[in-house]
């Protein structure tokens, strides 16, 4: 299979585990595709408390631990789609969120949804670029 073609499971163990059939994140050439994140302590397996700028604090850390885990940097984020439980809560969150893409930050979907699981207050999710001495 051609570099470019090929399928990677990325795994860490500075991210929680997958709570479920799926992986945290998978690497295909140079892009690497991550699960949505809860503001999950890898630690406990719990959410943080705090609320929800403290679990966006969280996902954006587990999500960096992935992204690390393929060789490549929150910077490197083309993509993220944000579920929140309240878009009431969405002020909340960007201002944690700005934190990590203060800089040329990437294309972004922001949208409510019935329930998270864990009763999170937000999940996100990344499209990275993996720099190509490191894709494949």
């Amino acid at each position: 299979m051609c570099d470019d073609c090929r399928r990677t499971v990325v795994v860490t163990d500075k991210a929680p585990k997958a709570i479920g059939p799926y992986s945290v994140g998978v690497q295909a050439g140079h892009f690497v595709f991550t699960a949505g994140q809860l503001g999950i302590d890898p630690a406990t397996g719990d959410l943080v408390p705090g609320g929800v700028q403290a679990e966006t604090r969280q996902a954006l850390e587990n999500l960096t631990a992935i992204l690390a885990a393929a060789g490549t940097t929150i910077g490197a984020v083309v993509k993220t789609t944000v579920f929140l439980r309240d878009i009431a809560d969405f002020s909340a969150m960007n201002e944690v969120y700005a934190i990590f893409f203060a800089a040329e930050p990437p294309a972004r979907s922001a949208v409510q949804v019935a329930a998270l699981p864990k009763g999170a207050a937000v999940e996100i999710e990344a499209v990275a670029v993996v720099p190509c001495e490191q894709a494949g």
